[in-house]
């Protein structure tokens, strides 16, 4: 398959959204999305299915309450790491009821308790109040096992998109100044991480796959992040001494070149790092698996490239 193939799923999804296009992003829409209800918001996804146990836990934040949601396979459990989640959606968009789907399958495809992480969006809160809530999230987490009923041992941080963002981000700060548990591994999926215009990928898919150069440009000015800052910009500053990482990036992404060049500076620092580009396919995929068929056995392959990292140590 070329770079530029369209799996037939892929194509008919796209055909979908062409049929039936929604206006451009702004403050006016993104309030729109988040009046819907949860369930519309997560109907590109499967359903959340059978779970152990759900729980909703409040922890105090830099600027007031986060919420945390806990997805996991098992109503009980010994004692494991535990996958901090950060959802997808440009950093404006985006909820732990979105992307409660995904949360929950990666609780079942690595056996391990998931808390999505529900932190402040732009335009309202500017950078860096997303980095922050990230960050306060993990150290919180990592200290209070005990308010999922659970006993955490080690962090294992994941995310998509805008969450693959704060994924690098909070490895980083956890890198520079360690939470009460260790990094086990990061997990990036389709992550913005650097300098996305500079690359060949951002030309060649910004308009007709999904994620459109307009609304690119919207999340970018309503997020207002500094990249000088490695808060801002993860893959444009030091890496060495990261924990291990799965990078996976979609072949029809105009970020599919940002997530390839941060797994490739990882390595490059020493950093231990698997890296799978699924082609044909387009950003986002691992929360459509309800249109897109081929993308649950694209999350499975990552979840067991997650696995296979976890279990080498």
């Amino acid at each position: 398959m070329t770079e530029h193939s369209i799996r037939p799923d892929v194509q008919a999804y796209l055909d979908m959204l062409a049929a039936a296009p929604r206006p451009p992003m702004s403050d006016g829409m993104i309030a729109m999305i988040r009046q819907a209800p949860a369930d519309f918001l997560a109907s590109q996804d499967l359903p959340v299915g059978e779970l152990g146990e759900i729980r909703d836990v409040l922890m105090p934040g830099p600027a007031g309450d986060i919420p945390l949601r806990l997805f996991d396979v098992k109503a009980e459990r010994e004692a494991s790491s535990v996958v901090v989640f950060f959802h997808g959606g440009g950093f404006v968009a985006g909820s732990i009821g979105s992307h409660a789907a995904m949360a929950a399958e990666i609780s079942r495809g690595l056996d391990l308790p998931v808390v999505s992480v529900e932190y402040r969006l732009a335009p309202e809160h500017k950078w860096p109040a997303g980095p922050s809530d990230a960050e306060a999230a993990t150290r919180w987490i990592a200290e209070n096992g005990a308010a999922f009923g659970r006993e955490f041992t080690g962090l294992v941080l994941c995310g998509d998109s805008a969450g693959g963002n704060l994924t690098a981000v909070t490895s980083m700060a956890l890198r520079d100044q360690p939470a009460t548990l260790p990094v086990m591994l990061q997990f990036a999926i389709y992550p913005t991480v650097g300098r996305s215009t500079e690359f060949p990928s951002y030309e060649a898919f910004a308009d007709g796959f999904g994620l459109s150069r307009v609304d690119m440009n919207y999340f970018e000015g309503a997020y207002a992040s500094n990249k000088a800052d490695w808060r801002g910009a993860p893959a444009l500053h030091d890496l060495s001494g990261m924990p291990p990482a799965v990078v996976v990036t979609a072949g029809l992404d105009p970020l599919r070149d940002d997530g390839r060049a941060y797994a490739d500076k990882l390595e490059a620092a020493g950093v231990k790092v698997k890296y799978r580009n699924f082609e044909g396919t387009i950003h986002g995929f691992a929360s459509y698996r309800r249109h897109i068929p081929s993308a649950r056995d694209d999350l499975s392959e990552a979840l067991a490239m997650a696995n296979e990292m976890l279990r080498a140590g």
